[in-house]
């Protein structure tokens, strides 16, 4: 039988199915795991994928919370066979190093985005650097946004970004609520870009950053790189991977 390690979230629903398929199942501690089974909903996914970034083990999600975008389907039947016909995908994170004004540094990793947002009542102001070139001298607005292929369907999307395939190897760089330049949208960079927005103006107009819900605030400079030295193994169903999801939501 498959070492599986179960994890679930707090929500009650989750709590029930990880009760269940223990049961069921059996579990292992998350080191002697050959793969990880995720109860919850995308976040808690996130959240799993960077507690067992240093272990070897796959992660296969199963819905236990609302969208689930990176889970599959919960059913309790035929674990072990959908587990041995799953298909990976293979994602690198983003780096995110903020620097805050008093100089202190921040480092964290984000899978789906890392995003720069007012965190007071006017628009920020941005300065938008790419591979040591100045690409954009100010920007208002109310935030702007790197994302990954994997993420370009969450933040990125409802910000009007573009879906990028899984398998590209680019970036997008979003403004949301863009004031100056008016027209300006964004832009597709390569994943080797490495992107740098500095302030101007951060106590009169603070701003926050936050790479995957984990937040720093009052950042006056904020560097991001997409990081292949560290993948993320997840499982889908077959047919249902990342590919397949990330096309079918350009046709809903």
């Amino acid at each position: 039988m498959e070492k599986i390690a179960f994890v679930a979230s707090e929500a009650p629903a989750a709590q029930e199915a990880s009760a269940i398929l223990t049961e069921r199942y059996g579990t292992v501690p998350l080191e002697e795991a050959k793969v990880i089974v995720a109860l919850g909903g995308d976040g808690f996914m996130l959240q799993t994928l960077h507690a067992t970034q240093a272990l070897p083990a796959p992660v296969y999600g199963m819905n236990r919370g609302t969208v689930g975008f990176l889970m599959n389907e919960y059913h309790e039947d035929d674990l072990l066979f959908r587990l041995a016909a799953a298909e990976e995908e293979v994602i690198n994170p983003l780096s995110m190093v903020a620097y805050t004004t008093d100089g202190t540094r921040h480092e964290a990793l984000a899978i789906n985005e890392v995003s720069l947002l007012r965190a007071g009542p006017q628009a920020a102001k941005l300065r938008i650097s790419v591979d040591g070139r100045l690409r954009l001298s100010e920007l208002v607005c109310d935030g702007a946004l790197v994302a990954t292929p994997a993420g370009s369907t969450a933040y990125n999307y409802s910000a009007h970004g573009p879906i990028l395939p899984i398998g590209s190897d680019v970036l997008a760089l979003t403004a949301m609520a863009a004031f100056r330049p008016r027209r300006w949208r964004g832009a597709l960079l390569p994943k080797s870009a490495k992107v740098v927005f500095d302030v101007i103006d951060p106590a009169k107009r603070p701003v926050m950053a936050d790479a995957d819900s984990r937040s720093v605030r009052n950042v006056v400079k904020v560097e991001i790189e997409s990081r292949k030295d560290i993948t993320h193994r997840i499982l889908f169903d077959p047919g249902h991977g990342l590919e397949e999801r990330l096309l079918q939501e350009q046709f809903v």
